[in-house]
């Protein structure tokens, strides 16, 4: 019995006994972390991430801070609620990321020079053990001038829907330059033909959709986001596009719904004709507008054409570019959308050839395209052919100007045999009509970019060469001629 009693009264002595040792020594694990600037630098805002792990007790506290000449400015600061020093288990935080900015529009008196990133992190501790925090540094530079820009072209005459080109010089610091549009941005490239290191051009447009393209600014950003911008436009010409009603018919979406359906598996049915129709419409042609941006990306950066673009010979124009067309069911509208493109029609299943020398980068079924065949003609310039009955290249494939690249046909969202032919600027639809015409070419891209584009125009009036030093182009050789609008 009295042994019983003393080895209770042992255990209850070894339990406080390692109770106390718990209370006065359990503090919490050495956190682990990560600083992690989304730049090699600071500038005005330069996004920053930090990333803490604590296991046992969890986390307590997590700061970022700015140092600089001795002074200290947090830029966030987060508590946590660790386990009590007695808990082996319950609610704690064992993982945290802070997200916050730094540079100068933050951090008052940041000036350029040396600086460090440093983030603290406290430790749980006991009633008599009070940890040293956890701390992390990383040693950066404040750079706060933007990079050099000049605009070296002139005369930049741009039509609503149509495109232009600008050449410019930007200092070594530049790390992303181009032209921006409201939400387009059109990069630049090294200019060829023995430009110098930082002279650069962009081709650029402003988009259908935009009343007042003047607000276009060419724009260069180094590596910690200090951005420059100047104005680029000289001369802004508005276009005011046609209007058009569509009457949608069940015989119409009786064939090109079940059609485009099949070829997207991912479309989910919406429970009827109509909605079907509108989602493809609406949805597929989204989708298809993004491969089309996407598609641009991969653009091979250099000329892959040197004459005026091809229109589809013979062929009448069923419907012009960025037409707004209203589609009515049953009396009532149901859907606005442009039609970004010419609808040119000839003869049924007529051979459409490419318009200028390029790289087929896209040649497939393609959504409200139908089968489809995309050209990239370099530095983002593509051209697409649509509805076809049938097409006779594949990726990767090189075609000549006026190569065959498939027969015209009506799949996809079309109601009758044509071409859908349109002209992308990272994958933005532009007017065909600009490069159709030589003169525009002359006048709007050669006399700007000079011995960089490699530009033969055909054999002209015998005025006076321009600046390529070449013979001016023909006359202005107008689209194709337009026709009655098919309904669909």
């Amino acid at each position: 019995m009295k042994t019983s009693l003393k080895a209770a009264v042992l255990l209850i002595v070894v339990a406080l006994v390692a109770m106390g040792g718990v209370l006065t020594f359990r503090v919490g694990p050495v956190p682990a972390l990560a600083l992690k600037p989304d730049a090699p630098g600071l500038g005005r805002r330069t996004p920053v991430r930090v990333e803490a792990a604590a296991a046992g007790r969890g986390l307590v506290r997590v700061r970022l801070e700015v140092v600089q000449a001795n002074r200290v400015h947090v830029v966030a600061d987060r508590s946590y609620t660790p386990r009590p020093v007695w808990a082996f288990w319950g609610p704690r935080t064992e993982r945290a990321e802070l997200r916050a900015e730094a540079g100068a529009d933050n951090v008052p008196g940041l000036k350029a020079g040396d600086v460090v990133l440093r983030v603290v992190a406290e430790r749980a501790g006991t009633w008599l053990l009070h940890p040293a925090p956890v701390v992390q540094e990383l040693k950066l530079t404040v750079r706060l001038s933007p990079p050099t820009l000049a605009v070296v072209s002139s005369q930049h005459y741009v039509a609503q829907g149509g495109a232009e080109v600008a050449v410019y010089r930007v200092g070594p610091t530049s790390v992303r330059d181009g032209v921006r549009v409201g939400d387009w941005f059109f990069p630049g490239y090294a200019l060829p033909g023995g430009g110098g290191a930082q002279d650069r051009f962009a081709f650029f447009a402003v988009p259908y959709d935009m009343p007042d393209g003047t607000k276009a600014r060419l724009e260069a950003e180094d590596e910690v986001g200090n951005l420059i911008e100047l104005p680029i436009v000289d001369k802004f010409f508005p276009k005011p596009f046609a209007r058009d009603r569509i009457t949608l018919e069940e015989a119409f979406m009786s064939r090109v719904v079940p059609e485009i359906r099949a070829a997207t598996p991912d479309l989910s049915d919406r429970g009827s004709l109509l909605e079907n129709f509108l989602a493809i419409n609406r949805e597929v042609r989204a989708q298809n507008a993004k491969v089309l941006a996407d598609l641009a990306g991969r653009s091979q950066p250099r000329f892959l054409w040197k004459e005026t673009f091809l229109a589809m010979p013979s062929g009448k124009v069923m419907s012009s570019f960025a037409d707004r067309r209203t589609y009515v069911y049953q009396g009532k509208e149901v859907d606005q959308q442009f039609h970004l493109g010419f609808d040119l029609a000839s003869v049924q299943n007529a051979p459409v050839p490419a318009a200028n020398a390029g790289v087929v980068a896209l040649a497939r079924y393609f959504g409200i395209y139908g089968n489809t065949v995309v050209v990239d003609h370099g530095y983002g310039l593509m051209s697409l052919y649509a509805h076809l009955s049938t097409a006779s290249v594949t990726p990767g494939q090189e075609v000549a100007r006026g190569e065959t690249l498939g027969q015209t046909g009506a799949t996809g969202l079309a109601g009758g045999d044509h071409l859908h032919f349109t002209m992308l600027l990272q994958g933005l639809a532009v007017s065909p009509d600009e490069w159709w015409d030589a003169h525009w070419i002359e006048d709007r891209l050669a006399r700007k970019l000079g011995a960089a584009l490699p530009f033969t125009p055909p054999a002209g009036d015998g005025k006076k060469a321009k600046a390529t030093g070449k013979k001016p182009g023909a006359a202005k050789k107008a689209p194709p001629k337009k026709a009655k609008p098919k309904r669909r």
